[in-house]
């Protein structure tokens, strides 16, 4: 009596084996390539002025690898997952994976400062700009005056309070703050 044949249980058995190991370092040679990829992404991060656009990319680069391919098995138990957690061991997966996240996340913690210090100038800009303006024509409005000279003269004691404003050092962080943040 032979157990192995063609087209029998057995036959069936070793193809699929076979292809679960096969799978397994197939599966652990793309989570490699994909990592070098991701690897050889964070060091361009600062090749580019677009840092904010750079990062998001790099952050949707590895969710969709984390969701793709970042599998720690294959089966519900076995050779397969073993075969695969040695060849992730072997390559260092796991740490490089977690090295790859950590530095993702100080990029974007740097971006999320930039965009703060942005926004922090853009307000202190309004403030500067906004508060001398507002007060000359309320001042107008509430006496009543309709003179498009007083208006003039107005204007014109806001725009001088305002390049007071921007001369001291407070002045001067909100403009370099803005200069920095349009960078990005």
């Amino acid at each position: 009596m032979s157990y192995a044949g063609d087209g029998d249980f057995y036959a069936f058995g070793a193809l699929h084996s076979r292809t679960v190991y096969l799978d397994a370092l197939l599966l652990g040679s793309l989570q490699r390539d994909h990592i070098d990829e991701l690897t050889d992404e964070l060091s361009d991060v600062f090749d580019t002025t677009q840092l904010a656009r750079r990062v998001a990319t790099l952050e949707r680069n590895i969710a969709v690898f984390r969701s793709t391919y970042w599998r720690q098995h294959l089966t519900a138990h076995g050779p397969a997952n073993e075969l695969l957690l040695a060849f992730q061991q072997q390559h260092r997966l796991p740490d490089r994976f977690g090295e790859i996240l950590a530095e993702a996340a100080d990029y974007s913690r740097l971006v999320q400062t930039q965009e703060s210090q942005q926004i922090s100038g853009a307000l202190g800009i309004l403030t500067v700009l906004g508060l001398p303006l507002g007060t000359a024509l309320g001042i107008l409005q509430v006496i009543g005056d309709e003179s498009l000279l007083h208006l003039l003269v107005a204007l014109g004691l806001s725009v001088a309070a305002t390049a007071t404003a921007l001369a001291t050092p407070y002045g001067r962080l909100v403009l370099s703050s803005l200069r920095r943040g349009s960078r990005l």
